[in-house]
């Protein structure tokens, strides 16, 4: 019955399952691991690269560096980075919302294998070779970080139509929050990559970064099992079925009833067709206007554009904000920032399992954000110690990472499962680069304005200017918010006039 299937879903065997069907999507998942640790590298070196490109004793003392200098201090180079970083996921957001339909319509290795490794090559030309050449022009850096971003974003709906082929459409809490944390996981390795060769110069961590990502892009193109029909699995292993060979460009968030759950539990088809049936006319699909204005849609949006603001902000500025606001070394700044992600990566997983049971997203949420106003509070006054820092910051990632996490994954998989989206591939790809742009163009202008603000009033506006956005999101959700509220308080009553 659906109440045992219900029961099933929620066992502890349920999800020891689902850790064997995630380790399928392994190749997939290490290629997001192998962007992330890339794009964090250009957040780990920043001072030195404030450094190279303003003036100082050491850059005095090259003959040729008048020639080449780009700011006279630090301060316009500061706001200079905080410009390429809007640029990056300007043409990111962009990327996304054309990515979703390439996606569909394109073997998904191929696309995934150009994204990484024309990626990697950009990166390269950026962080290495213009040093090694003493290449230094504005217009330069600003043209590859566009390309950059154009290009990374053709990766995130390849990964997610990978894991849609391997896990169905079920759209688990837990899992996709588990799952989402391979950006964390990416962020602490690009961390550790580049604090180990940083002594060597920042073009060092970039020619790293870069060629490890590169061949994680080889290896993808011919060891990525796009779905299970590749090994020849069915319906018996306990995965979705291959049906087309169109199957592996399906993407992640639908709610068909007639699809075959991911586990062993649940082995039969709700419904057949049979040989004998005619097929069934494909649905046509909606819209970009009409999935904007889906329920949930545009309120999930907008509170990912300023949840996403602050989450990359932290992303893109934390070892800056270390060793700039503590003196640290840039080497110890990039190890400590890890603890971050990993307040992230042990979030996401424990608030998509805590709305698993619950069967609601939007107040497990709503009480994240609430205490992550606390906690960057809390962080903006920490002390100049290293471990009460960590324990601050992993506390602040668990409450901003892992609602990020879950708005990114889980939340979008639950947009998928309206009657306008079922059966509706195009639309479904649609509605997840809706919510994942919006949030990049909303990331984009606060990257901008954190090294306007930074450079105007100081660190402790910035962290008041997170507390802001960080309360918009809950302002955003709050419709929401009160629908799954007043839905409990009735199906409380109700269960009462039962007993």
């Amino acid at each position: 019955s659906a109440a045992d299937v219900t029961l099933q879903r929620r066992s502890l065997s349920g999800y020891i399952f689902y850790f064997y069907f995630l380790s399928k999507t392994l190749p997939s998942v290490s290629s997001y691991v192998l962007l992330h640790a890339s794009r964090k590298t250009f957040s780990n070196v920043k001072v030195s690269i404030s450094a190279q490109w303003t003036p100082s004793v050491q850059n005095d003392s090259a003959p040729t560096w008048e020639n080449n200098r780009l700011f006279a201090d630090e301060k316009e180079a500061t706001l200079f980075l905080g410009i390429l970083d809007s640029i990056f996921l300007f043409s990111y957001a962009v990327g996304l919302y054309m990515s979703g339909v390439i996606g569909d319509r394109v073997n998904l290795r191929y696309v995934l294998c150009f994204g990484l490794c024309g990626s990697a090559a950009v990166e390269f030309v950026f962080g290495t070779l213009t040093e090694w050449l003493h290449i230094y022009n504005i217009y330069l850096y600003c043209v590859l970080w566009v390309l950059n971003g154009l290009l990374q974003s053709a990766v995130w709906p390849c990964v997610v139509a990978v894991m849609g082929n391997w896990f169905g459409k079920t759209g688990r809490g837990f899992v996709f929050g588990l799952w989402s944390a391979c950006a964390s996981v990416g962020n602490i390795l690009g961390a550790f990559l580049a604090s180990s060769v940083l002594k060597y110069g920042y073009e060092y961590a970039f020619l790293v970064t870069s060629v490890v990502q590169f061949a994680g892009g080889i290896v993808v193109f011919f060891g990525l099992l796009t779905s299970p029909k590749e090994v020849g699995k069915d319906s018996d292993t306990g995965l979705s079925p291959v049906e087309t060979d169109t199957d592996s460009h399906r993407p992640l968030m639908s709610d068909e009833e007639d699809e075959v759950e991911v586990g062993v539990y649940s082995r039969q088809y709700h419904s057949v067709q049979e040989p004998d049936e005619p097929l069934a006319e494909s649905p046509k699909a909606i819209g970009f206007i009409q999935a904007f204005c889906l329920p949930g849609v545009l309120c999930y949006s907008l509170a990912y554009a300023c949840l996403k603001l602050v989450n990359y902000s932290f992303f893109f500025w934390l070892p800056f904000y270390l060793s700039n606001n503590y003196g640290w070394k840039e080497a110890e700044a990039d190890r400590l920032s890890v603890w971050y992600d990993v307040g992230g990566i042990i979030g996401g997983t424990v608030q998509g399992l805590i709305s698993d049971f619950m069967g609601k997203r939007a107040p497990v949420l709503a009480l994240s954000l609430a205490a992550a106003m606390g906690s960057l509070v809390g962080y903006s006054r920490s002390p100049n110690d290293q471990l009460i820092n960590a324990v601050l910051l992993a506390t602040t990632g668990f409450f901003i990472g892992g609602p990020s996490n879950m708005i990114s994954s889980a939340i979008s998989a639950d947009l998928g499962r309206q009657e306008a989206l079922r059966g509706s591939q195009e639309a479904l790809a649609t509605v997840t680069g809706i919510v994942d742009g919006t949030g990049s163009i909303g990331a984009a202008a606060g990257q901008y304005l954190v090294s306007l603000i930074e450079s105007k009033l100081g660190w402790m506006c910035v962290f008041y200017f997170f507390i802001v956005m960080t309360g918009g999101s809950i302002l955003f959700i709050a419709p929401l918010l009160f629908k799954e509220l007043r839905a409990m308080w009735r199906d409380r009553q109700a269960r009462r006039r039962q007993l």
